[in-house]
């Protein structure tokens, strides 16, 4: 029998099947708590589920080794959500039981609803909601980090700059449903516009029935 020492065998094959002891494996797919998650896509208009696109396929490229273009992937996320969600229902982790996780109502879910930013005020404020059907993806996401990589970072606490996205965001959200929910002055504009020009009419009507009286008199 043929016996080979780590000598003869490539350095890339060893770096691939013999991870070097005390370096914990890297999550799988973007970590991120719930909370977390949620309260940024909310101040950020849903921005921020873009930003959490191109984190996953970041890792999705460098785990699988692919030549695929995260930036590409995350600007065209309407045609590649389904594909990041697939990932993750498909990812198999010994001990951690089968997924459940409905790739594809998920990703129509989150497409259909952040569509609806055309829809005329209040119903576009529905696309705030668009998070929701990430949320369950997150959910598998942080259950295959945990078992893949226990010690790793659950990216659970808001640093600086995510408090000062929450402030300014929170600020400009607030200011929008103040404006969507409180009318306009210039709504009742055309509404006044034909009161006082009935009232000048009636008027001028009066005034030339008068001066009729007067030369009938």
């Amino acid at each position: 029998m043929v016996t080979l020492d780590q000598e003869t065998i490539p350095k890339s094959i060893i770096a691939d099947v013999m991870p070097l002891a005390g370096i914990a494996p890297e999550p799988p797919f973007f970590p991120v708590s719930v909370t977390k998650f949620v309260v940024l896509s909310v101040v950020t208009l849903g921005l921020y589920e873009f930003y959490w696109f191109d984190r996953n396929w970041r890792r999705i490229k460098d785990r699988e080794r692919t030549n695929i273009s995260p930036a590409i992937r995350t600007i065209f996320a309407y045609f590649y959500c389904y594909q990041c969600v697939g990932r993750v229902r498909d990812y198999d982790v010994p001990g951690l039981g089968a997924t459940k996780l409905a790739a594809g109502p998920l990703a129509i879910g989150w497409i259909v609803t952040s569509l609806l930013w055309k829809l005329p005020d209040p119903y576009w404020w529905i696309t705030l909601f668009s998070f929701v059907f990430l949320i369950p993806v997150q959910v598998r996401i942080n259950r295959i980090n945990t078992t893949v990589s226990p010690n790793h970072d659950q990216n659970n606490r808001f640093s600086a700059w995510n408090w000062a996205v929450i402030v300014i965001g929170g600020i400009l959200v607030a200011l929008a449903v103040m404006g969507t929910l409180i009318p306009d002055e210039e709504d009742n504009a055309p509404e006044n516009t034909v009161l006082e020009g009935v009232e000048n009419e009636v008027g001028e009507a009066k005034i030339a029935c008068d001066k009729e009286v007067g030369l009938c008199s």
